[in-house]
């Protein structure tokens, strides 16, 4: 529990770097979280309705992007939206999970485990709603490969580019443009039948990797979101791959990245599933290992 007094210090942080492109867009994180709704167990399901704040009509999803929403409000969560590396395809935690100031903890994956602790802790000084509503999201972005993209270029932010024949930047593309595509070519721009769509790849396609996604391998951690950075950290060197400043991104780079994002979101959608189950459901146990 230690871990959550890094808020504190973060309290009183100055944030010298925020990414100038939000986390998945707001569709990625609201089908991320609709597909974990799915996973939920009925006392988990319950207990997450009870949190939610009245403004969501009991849907999940719909707190999904509201921590974007408040980076200005609550300008100690910038750098709790990512865990960039030097760009060598890892993430190491004892390396990586800083802020700008050298604070330990602070990333991403920091965020997840003390967001997940708090909810755990019925003594937690911590709204618990609040804290549902940014564990939600940083699940979300810890599955976007360009939140634990390389630190030189702020995780493809500062490489300016064209995505068909608009402005955009690298992690834009992966946050929101091959997304939005997406919908406009195959799902007659609906979200609910993208989101359809993806679940079924989860019972079919997926079907025989889903239960190594809720999976990790150590008993001793408040959760697996460690082992999540280091997969997006390797999917972002794919991501970078070929990519140059000023190019124009179009159907190669599309198609390539498709496959990669509709995954990621469904593996975010149930492992964070998973995370509330363990809060919620009443068990003492941590997350399953291999």
């Amino acid at each position: 529990m230690g871990l959550l007094l890094l808020l504190q210090v973060l309290l009183a942080a100055i944030v010298a770097r925020a990414p100038a492109a939000q986390a998945w867009g707001k569709e990625g994180h609201y089908m991320t979280c609709k597909i974990a709704d799915g996973f939920l167990t009925s006392e988990a399901s319950a207990a997450v309705k009870d949190l939610l704040p009245s403004w969501a009509n009991g849907e999940l999803a719909e707190v999904c992007a509201w921590a974007d929403r408040q980076r200005f409000r609550y300008r100690w969560s910038s750098p709790l939206h990512f865990a960039d590396t030097p760009g060598d395809c890892n993430f190491s935690y004892a390396r990586d999970c800083h802020d700008t100031k050298g604070n330990k903890d602070v990333c991403v994956v920091g965020a997840i485990n003390n967001y997940t602790a708090a909810l755990e802790d019925p003594s937690s000084p911590y709204d618990p709603t609040e804290s549902l509503m940014f564990l939600a999201h940083f699940v979300g972005d810890v599955h976007q490969p360009l939140h634990c993209g390389h630190v030189d270029d702020l995780g493809g932010n500062t490489i300016k580019l064209r995505w068909y024949r608009r402005k955009s930047n690298l992690h834009h593309v992966w946050d929101s443009d091959v997304i939005t595509q997406a919908m406009k070519d195959f799902f007659n721009r609906d979200q609910d039948t993208m989101i359809e769509a993806i679940q079924r790849n989860i019972t079919d396609d997926w079907s025989s990797e889903e239960k190594q996604w809720e999976a990790c391998g150590s008993r001793t951690k408040i959760t697996c979101a460690e082992k999540y950075a280091k997969e997006s950290a390797l999917l972002a060197c794919d991501a970078y791959e070929g990519v140059e400043q000023g190019d124009t991104l179009g159907d190669d780079y599309y198609f390539r990245a498709l496959p990669v994002v509709e995954k990621r979101i469904a593996q975010g959608g149930v492992r964070l599933a998973v995370i509330l189950n363990q809060i919620f459901s009443g068990k003492n146990s941590r997350l399953q290992s291999i």
